[in-house]
């Protein structure tokens, strides 16, 4: 059997950043200078079991609510970022906090701020209940429309005839899928911007995984049960590869009939760390020779 791993798999830049920043805070804190001092993240710092309970080892957790952080506190802000009220009442309480935000959410931050103060309507391409798209309304003056489906996109109307529309997508949308959206407010008899905010490390990664999963028999794909990129990821490849398998850790891996299929590609959504990858990869490098003699 042929095994091929993706090579834009796991981690991406703003992923990264945050973990490691949270791994270089852990270990400053647990120094006698930050004795009695916590460290937080604002929501689970990645959609990752393993690197959550890593960092709770080292003292870190993740809580939910901003009420339940006090003055000798330290925030680690997400890569999916925050509503700018939430960075307002950091600020108005002095409570420390490390913003790692991706530069790529931050920018839609920006993007969505600036034409909302220009009075015009936003509409994000996305998940609803999704961190970054919630983060995303907050920078909104007037809040916004969240769309998930064609459906939404055909029946979107403005509130207020004349006015100008937004659009904008979360960073992990299927970019394909957002080109469907495009099309459809193209033909709406309003003015619009669309500003295509897909980061280009989830176009490349998704375009990679669709390439290999159309030349393999069957595709892993790896992430968290509660990671929107690697559902994606996984949607993606199931159209091109109808052996198509999601797993979170490499124990799936006996469940998965991989000996049938003389060739595998695998790949992982971006909190996916490159340890679980290797495990994964080496667990079919297992199970394939076993079944060779």
């Amino acid at each position: 059997m042929d095994i091929k791993v993706a090579e834009r798999a796991g981690f991406c830049f703003g992923v990264k950043n945050a973990v490691e920043t949270a791994y270089l805070l852990a270990d400053m804190f647990r120094t006698d200078e930050y004795r009695g001092k916590k460290l937080v993240t604002l929501g689970p710092i990645i959609h990752n079991e393993r690197v959550i309970d890593s960092l709770k080892e080292r003292g870190v957790v993740a809580v939910n609510r901003i009420d339940d952080i006090d003055s000798d506190t330290t925030v680690i802000i997400r890569s999916h970022g925050v509503p700018r009220g939430i960075i307002d009442e950091l600020e108005k309480r002095k409570i420390p906090y490390h913003d790692c935000t991706c530069p790529f959410v931050k920018k839609i931050h920006r993007v969505v701020s600036e034409h909302s103060e220009l009075g015009e309507e936003i509409v994000i391409v996305g998940s609803p209940d999704h961190p970054e798209v919630i983060g995303i309304l907050g920078w909104s003056k007037n809040g916004g429309t969240v769309i998930e489906s064609i459906e939404q996109a055909e029946a979107f109307k403005p509130e207020k005839s004349g006015v100008s529309v937004c659009v904008v997508a979360q960073t992990t949308f299927n970019s394909k899928k957002f080109q469907d959206f495009v099309e459809i407010f193209s033909k709406k008899e309003y003015d619009i911007n669309v500003v295509n905010t897909i980061c280009h490390a989830t176009r490349e990664r998704q375009d990679e995984a669709e390439a290999m999963a159309g030349a393999v028999d069957a595709m892993i794909v790896i992430g968290g049960a509660d990671s929107s990129n690697s559902k994606k990821l996984y949607d993606i490849c199931k159209l091109q590869c109808e052996n198509t398998f999601f797993i979170q850790t490499a124990d799936a891996i006996g469940d998965i009939p991989i000996e049938a299929f003389a060739s595998l590609g695998i790949t992982a959504g971006a909190s996916t760390p490159n340890t679980l990858i290797q495990e994964v990869l080496k667990a079919c490098q297992r199970k394939r020779v076993s079944r060779s003699y």
